[in-house]
């Protein structure tokens, strides 16, 4: 199967179609809001354009002694005037309430995108990183996109209003547009210029909020503290800082000066079209009048023009190109995964010549790996620190895809097996487990969505995990906050979250596989031989169990410590990114290879 098409993840896709996209998000989400929203806005651009027409009128009425044309005028100032503010506020409160809705649907969209790629080789890519990163920061504003755009076209159409009042005194007047086309064309260059000097210089912004966080939160706070590390820690955060700042500041005072000279070239075609209709066309006090006040706002107008344009463009449009990237990132995945995950495993899972290296990285963890793992078998993989151990364990479970090679699911390629489909089939713990701060009852029940809140299916978790005892002292068991920073929340040890992890790993009644990647790395030796001699009789039941056929369900233990595993079905030894050896407990020792030799170093230090 062929990796994701790479010119499409890699590249920010074009401006104009990310920003229709978004637009798309936003009808589907608020199918009503947006055209009202969108239609107001221009609404109450009218009145405002035409106050130049009234102040002619007005003039010309006062100057002819024409009472009508006068009192027409002023009653048209007047309704101009209060129809502005009214429009405005009208259209100011819908679209917050547009604005607040979709920023809702469109957080959620940007996280759900990103918990639904199949791996997580993007949280590894520096320059995937700096742009998740930016858009995690541009997200929360995102809203703002369409209150720009619908105020740009509002704009936009203030000064075509205008171009034609003007144009109606004489068509030369038309010029001051191309006058005002430099300022339009480096309002759009410049945001693209900065952003993307912003972009460059993202690594020495994560830095500088890192060591930020390191710096003023709680996790850190001890180390900190006892290695008297905080008056560094702040010197490198400013220097990081620094390093972002000189660019960007950089690229700001040399864009700006492009910028003042676009504006000095629209100033003097300005003052250029007054001197010509008052000497040249000896135009009438009301056209001059009419000429000064639409050539007034025509600046004005093309100032907010600018502005918006450079919000557009700077901001909200590459956030939305962003967004799109990260839709077309995900997509990629789903293309390519044309097969349901199977009902149980006949054949079992076969590395074929599987080969990796992480991203960014160069060095294979994994090299030319050809491995057999039967249905129903307890395997065991071993090896020291670094021997491709998770890794092996993180490609099963689709968190990367390698290199070369494939991994063939009941003969089917495991790249073309729907990743959301395939992880419902997985189940167990990993070493590095995270801590869900949520009731005790949803710590572990997030082990499996759809039995969240069923209260037998947790306890049974819990029991299988051997972690009664730490429900038995929380003070309103499951239903107890985990979490000291919680209203009525409680802290754990390491130990007890360790077993609360293992009993949300076993939550899947019956899964395809079940990992356990060194969940007990921190506990001694016999304690994890117990444990892990528990867990293979365990699947060994219910591979015996006559009323519940069997799915073919493969367990995998992963350790460092090749003592605790004697126990499974199957032993890969992994070394230096290779398998060195595969067998049973009873065929590697009477090998006398690797394994033996380990084994007997390890069995006798723990003596």
């Amino acid at each position: 199967m062929p990796p994701p098409n790479k010119q499409r993840t890699s590249e920010l896709p074009p401006a104009l179609p990310a920003m229709w996209r978004a637009l798309k998000r936003a009808y589907q989400a608020e199918p009503r809001l947006l055209p009202v929203s969108f239609g107001l806005s221009l609404l109450a651009a009218l009145p405002d354009a035409l106050l130049a027409l009234w102040m002619k009128f007005l003039a010309d009425g006062l100057l002819k002694h024409n009472h009508n044309l006068a009192m027409a005028a002023s009653v048209g100032l007047a309704v101009s005037a209060v129809a502005t503010w009214f429009l405005k506020v009208i259209s100011d409160r819908t679209q917050r309430r547009f604005r607040d809705r979709v920023a809702v649907a469109l957080e959620s969209h940007v996280a759900g995108l990103q918990a639904s790629v199949a791996t997580v080789a993007h949280h590894e890519r520096p320059e995937y990183v700096d742009r998740l990163s930016m858009l995690r920061d541009q997200v929360f504003v995102l809203d703002h996109m369409y209150a720009s755009l619908f105020s740009t076209c509002g704009w936009i159409l203030r000064l075509g209003v205008t171009v034609a009042l003007l144009v109606s005194i004489h068509p030369a007047l038309a010029l001051l547009v191309v006058f005002a086309l430099p300022t339009v064309f480096t309002s759009a260059w410049r945001p693209g210029v900065e952003r993307a000097v912003q972009e460059r210089a993202a690594a020495a912004n994560r830095l500088a909020r890192h060591l930020f966080n390191t710096a003023t939160t709680a996790p850190p706070g001890k180390e900190v503290r006892v290695t008297r590390i905080g008056e560094r820690l702040t010197r490198q955060r400013r220097e990081a800082w620094e390093r972002w700042y000189r660019p960007v500041a950089g690229a700001r005072w040399s864009t700006a000066g492009w910028q003042t000279l676009a504006w000095a070239i629209f100033g003097a075609g300005y003052v250029g079209a007054v001197v010509f209709v008052a000497s040249v066309l000896k135009a009438t006090p009301g056209q001059v009048l009419l000429v000064l006040a639409a050539g007034s706002r025509l600046s004005a107008y093309i100032g907010a023009t600018v502005g918006e344009i450079g919000f557009l463009r700077g901001f909200w449009l590459d956030g939305s190109r962003r967004m799109a990237w990260l839709e077309d990132y995900a997509a990629s995945f789903i293309e390519r995964a044309d097969t349901p995950a199977p009902e149980r495993l006949v054949e079992g899972i076969r590395f074929e010549h599987v080969s990796f290296a992480y991203p960014g990285t160069e060095r294979r963890v994994l090299e030319d790996v050809n491995l057999e793992l039967k249905p129903g078998a307890v395997v065991a993989i071993v090896g020291e620190n670094g021997a491709g151990k998770s890794t092996l364990v993180k490609l099963l479970c689709r968190m990367y895809e390698p290199d070369q090679g494939r991994i063939l699911i009941d003969g089917i390629d495991l790249a073309r097996i729907r990743a959301d489909e395939w992880r419902v089939r997985l189940a167990g713990a990993f070493q590095d487990f995270f801590r869900f701060e949520f009731q005790a009852r949803h710590t572990v029940g997030v082990g499996d969505v759809a039995r969240l809140d069923d209260g037998p299916a947790v306890l049974a978790a819990v029991t299988r995990a051997g972690a009664d005892d730490v429900v038995e002292h929380l003070a309103s068991g499951l239903e107890t906050q985990l979490g000291a920073t919680w209203p009525q929340g409680v802290e754990v040890s390491f130990g007890q979250w360790q077993k609360l992890a293992l009993a949300r790993g076993f939550m899947r009644d019956q899964p395809l596989m079940i990992v356990l990647d060194e969940p007990t790395a921190a506990l001694d030796a016999e304690t994890e031989h117990a444990l892990f001699e528990r867990y293979a009789a365990i699947a060994r039941g219910g591979r015996a169990d006559q009323d519940r056929p069997s799915n073919g369900r493969i367990t995998i233990l992963v350790s460092h410590r090749f003592s605790t595993v004697r126990m499974a079905d199957l032993i890969v030894v992994l070394d230096g990114a290779r398998v060195a050896e595969v067998g049973t407990h009873e065929e590697l020792m009477a090998k006398g290879g690797q394994y033996a030799e380990l084994y007997g170093i390890q069995a006798a230090a723990y003596r």
